[in-house]
């Protein structure tokens, strides 16, 4: 399914007098990703797609990624968006909560953005990582233990996702957020029911009021006192011109914990499953001959958290690769039929090899100004709790085939069902 090179391939007619191409329909169920990823490969570097009624493009191609996603003129605004404009799509719209989740450093550009971010960077120090790696170990451990006991209270078959990859990030965003662990429940049954696409969209517009007002309560009890976490950092923050509002603290709280657990949920089960499908490349890990840190981004390039980015839309007409992205219009960043680029990452890029050339250089965690300011902490959460796992459980095997393990009907998202293992 690999991508051919975007020199290689024809992109279809667009503008003035020009046919578009019949869009792809992106399936918001993910009944057959592989097979998606394959059409998207096969198609052109900008490719019309169809989103549940709203056109738009999507880019497959690294080299037309790394250019658009460096490119002022398209912007995250939604007021720029056509569609939107024009109350084509409006808040019933069901991906409406990924594309306008509300004011923060994800969805503003320009100096707007760099003043967001830069508040969020102050907040994320070195210091602050190397203050919580004794977290991912604690909670390593304690999840390491529960999967353990679930396999001898059952028979032998645990689900690593639920016992161990999802609680992990989760616990740990929360402790950098200075969330409480009883609010932990909570936190992961609304962002399942954002996420799901089987989630009614009246439901989806209460559980995004439910968490505005979560965080906001939150934002003004640490106002009132604050603590040494993510939270109060970012409401303390005063460097670099007028510091944030409170919505702008929610904005960035809910983003980031929205990206940050589900992202490194994935990161876990996809470099698990990578390395169980071939064994010889686990063996070649474990030994030291590759390290952990090459596995993570061979996994991150092969099999990413994120399949579909959205969304960025052209303030002005835009040409790349034959094609114009006309004023108003959405582009959508496939970061999975990106990762399978073979004009950048040569004719095995469909195999799953630890051992290739390094560095690996992908862009699943972005590029340019809105590259993802969690990625370390994500990398951290992996480099912790990988070996760890596999030391602990030195025979962890799948339970059930893995062409048998289905995605949850997440369209953004790369979010397996379950992983059942045995652990011996």
């Amino acid at each position: 399914m690999n991508c051919p090179h975007a020199a290689g391939s024809a992109a279809a007619p667009t503008g003035p007098g020009g046919a578009l191409p019949e869009p792809l329909a992106i399936d918001p169920l993910v009944r057959d990703l592989a097979g998606e990823t394959a059409h998207l490969c096969a198609a052109a570097p900008l490719t019309r797609i169809e989103l549940l009624g709203a056109p738009a493009w999507t880019v497959t191609r690294h080299a037309e990624a790394r250019q658009l996603l460096t490119d002022a003129r398209l912007v995250k605004d939604i007021g720029a968006w056509r569609l939107w404009q024009s109350g084509e799509v409006t808040a019933e719209w069901p991906l409406i909560g990924m594309v306008n989740p509300g004011r923060s450093m994800f969805t503003v550009d320009g100096a707007e953005h760099r003043r967001l971010r830069t508040k969020t960077a102050q907040a994320i120090t070195p210091r602050r990582l190397d203050a919580l790696r004794p977290v991912v170990e604690r909670v390593t451990a304690e999840l390491l233990d529960s999967l353990a006991a679930a396999a001898a209270e059952g028979d032998g078959v645990v689900d690593l996702k639920e016992v161990f990859a999802q609680p992990l990030p989760m616990r740990v965003v929360c402790a950098l957020m200075g969330v409480a662990e009883s609010e932990i429940p909570r936190q992961m049954r609304l962002w399942k029911a954002f996420f799901s696409m089987l989630t009614p969209q009246d439901e989806r517009l209460a559980v995004m009021a439910e968490l505005d007002r979560v965080f906001t309560d939150m934002v003004r009890q640490k106002t009132a006192e604050p603590t040494d976490d993510l939270t109060s950092a970012l409401i303390l923050a005063d460097e670099g011109g007028e510091p944030l509002t409170e919505e702008e603290v929610v904005g960035n709280l809910k983003s980031m914990i929205a990206a940050g657990h589900e992202t490194t949920i994935t990161l876990l089960l996809t470099t698990v499953r990578g390395l169980l499908t071939h064994p010889e490349q686990l063996a070649m890990v474990r030994e030291g001959q590759v390290t952990w840190e090459t596995a993570i981004e061979e996994a991150l390039r092969y099999d990413p958290p994120v399949t579909h980015l959205l969304m960025r839309f052209a303030t002005e007409d835009i040409e790349i690769a034959g094609t114009v992205i006309e004023k108003g219009e959405g582009v959508v960043i496939s970061y999975r039929a990106i990762g399978r680029d073979a004009g950048h990452h040569g004719a095995d890029v469909d195999a799953f090899d630890v051992a290739r050339p390094t560095p690996i250089r992908h862009m699943t965690f972005g590029h340019g100004p809105h590259i993802c300011p969690g990625a370390a902490l994500s990398r951290l959460e992996a480099a912790v709790a990988l070996p760890a796992l596999f030391a602990r459980f030195p025979d962890l095997r799948p339970a059930v085939p893995v062409a048998e393990i289905r995605n949850l009907p997440v369209l953004t998202q790369n979010d397996l069902e379950s992983f059942p293992v045995r652990l011996t």
